[in-house]
């Protein structure tokens, strides 16, 4: 069945949903030097940022999906995941308050919502994500940022356990090394959501 992408994405129903576009991943203040050059190359910001603009316009809430520790890491599981055992080397990293956790300046905007979290790898465990879609009355979510290694997935997976429809914006998530994130693209999104590009999604929301 051809993808019927005005009536999956139809403003109405739907939220956008940015995973972790914060100064501290990929921004000024970034850590990730791959994953930074992972997005230039594939101009994510570029076309996060345009699909955000459409949203707004359209009616379609933008929401942030994004991390941050506190300085006693309460509310965090530590040693749990050999990656955050990693980051966490770095007492300082992307820690409330600090200029590392902010939303990319180009992607902010006043209306948009934000979801912290402060454990985990996905943005629906552990955090009032999907009560505040159900409020709005979100039934499918399109989903950008990064990255396609942890959370693209995570976020995949868990809408739609919920229930969710889920569109990822194939030139609006990067993932590292590239190759792999083609990969989990073809091999594990393809099967929990449905592809789709920043022209496409705008030219729906623009109609």
């Amino acid at each position: 069945m051809a993808l019927d992408l005005a009536d999956l994405a139809r403003p109405a129903h739907t939220a956008l949903l940015v995973m972790e576009m914060q100064r501290g991943v990929v921004g000024d203040l970034a850590r990730f030097p791959d994953l930074v050059r992972a997005c230039a190359d594939r101009g994510v910001v570029g076309n996060t940022a345009r699909a955000a603009s459409a949203a707004r316009a359209a009616g379609v809430r933008v929401v942030h999906c994004t991390a941050a520790f506190r300085a006693d890491r309460a509310g965090s599981h530590t040693d749990n995941a050999p990656f955050i055992r990693h980051l966490l080397r770095d007492p300082g990293h992307m820690l409330e308050g600090t200029g590392a956790v902010e939303v990319l300046p180009e992607l902010h905007d006043p209306a948009d919502l934000e979801s912290r979290r402060h454990h985990g790898f996905s943005p629906f465990t552990g955090t009032s994500l999907d009560q505040t879609l159900r409020s709005l009355g979100t039934r499918t979510v399109v989903a950008a940022g990064v990255s396609l290694n942890l959370g693209i997935p995570g976020l995949c997976l868990e809408a739609v356990n919920l229930g969710y429809r889920v569109a990822v914006l194939t030139d609006a998530v990067a993932g590292t090394p590239a190759e792999y994130g083609d990969a989990v693209m073809a091999n594990t999104i393809a099967l929990l959501a449905a592809r789709v590009t920043t022209d496409d999604l705008v030219a729906v929301w623009r109609t």
